[in-house]
C-alpha cells in the first residue's frame, strides 16, 4: 500500500519541494508514497478567505481559526482513515527516530502546518491532533518542519534506500550516535584512516564502531547515554 501524506498548509507550493529530489523524489515518482498539499485558504471565511483572527484575551499575533481549520481537516479525513493527525508545533513532543519508524510502518500521515501565533486549541482537541516538535526553536511556520518529518519517514519506506540495512546503522538507533566514517584517499592532509578499518577483521571493526558510538554519545549527548543505560539496566 502506498504511504499517503496529506498536508494542510497556507503555502501548498512549498510541497513537495525538496521532497521531490533525491531518494524521496525518486520514491515519489515510483509511487512508493504520495504527497497531497491541501490549501487552507480554500476554506477561508468571507470574500477575503480569512483563516485567522486575533487571540481571545489579547496578545500579539493571530491565531488560526477552529472553524476554518476543521473544515480543511474534515475534507481530508474519511471515515475509514486511520492515519495519525499531526500538528507541527514547537510545544509538541520532540520527534524521535522511534516515532519516525512508527509513522513509516503505517499507511500515511495527515499534517497540519501551523502559522502565525498558533492554532485554536478547540480544533486540536476536537480533531485529536498530535503535536510534534522537531526541536527547541521557532520557525515561521510548520511547512519546513513537515518537510523534515516526511524526509525522515520516506527514507525508511521499503525499497526507498538502496540498502535497507542503512537505516538500522545510524544515529539514534539504540540510543547511540553514529560512529565516524572514512573512505579514500587513505591519506589526506597527513591524516590516515584508523588501521582497524582496513584490517579486514570484522569483529574488531564492529567493536571499534561500537566503542566510538558510545564515546561520541557520552560526550555529545549524555541524555541519550543515560536513556540507553536505563534500557540496558531493565534488560
Amino acid at each position: 500500500m502506498t504511504f499517503s501524506a496529506s498536508i494542510i498548509t497556507l503555502y501548498p507550493d512549498m510541497f513537495p519541494g525538496s521532497l521531490g529530489q533525491s531518494l524521496a523524489g525518486r520514491a515519489l515518482e515510483r509511487g512508493d508514497w504520495s504527497c497531497e498539499a491541501i490549501p487552507l485558504r480554500d476554506f477561508g471565511d468571507g470574500k477575503h478567505a480569512n483563516v485567522d483572527d486575533t487571540p481571545a484575551g489579547g496578545g500579539a499575533g493571530m491565531v488560526l481559526r477552529a472553524d476554518v481549520l476543521s473544515q480543511a481537516i474534515d475534507s481530508v479525513i474519511q471515515p475509514e482513515d486511520t492515519r495519525p493527525r499531526l500538528l507541527m508545533s514547537p510545544r509538541g513532543k520532540p520527534l524521535t527516530q522511534k516515532r519516525v519508524r512508527e509513522f513509516a510502518a503505517g499507511d500515511g500521515v495527515v499534517i497540519v502546518c501551523g502559522r502565525f501565533e498558533g492554532v485554536d486549541q478547540r480544533v486540536i482537541d476536537a480533531r485529536n491532533l498530535e503535536e510534534v516538535s522537531i526541536g527547541d526553536y521557532i520557525l515561521s511556520g510548520g511547512e519546513v518542519a513537515a518537510t523534515v518529518l516526511l524526509d525522515a519517514i520516506v527514507r525508511l519506506l521499503p525499497g526507498v534506500m538502496g540498502n535497507d540495512a542503512s537505516g538500522t546503522h545510524e544515529s539514534f538507533e539504540n540510543d547511540l550516535l553514529e560512529h565516524p566514517h572514512y573512505t579514500r584517499p587513505a591519506v589526506w592532509e597527513g591524516q590516515t584512516i584508523p588501521e582497524v578499518l582496513t584490517s579486514g577483521n570484522h569483529k574488531k571493526i564492529a567493536e571499534w564502531q561500537q566503542e566510538q558510538s558510545e564515546a561520541l554519545t557520552k560526550s555529545r549527548r549524555p541524555d541519550l547515554m543515560a536513556k540507553r543505560q536505563k534500557t540496558l539496566d531493565k534488560d
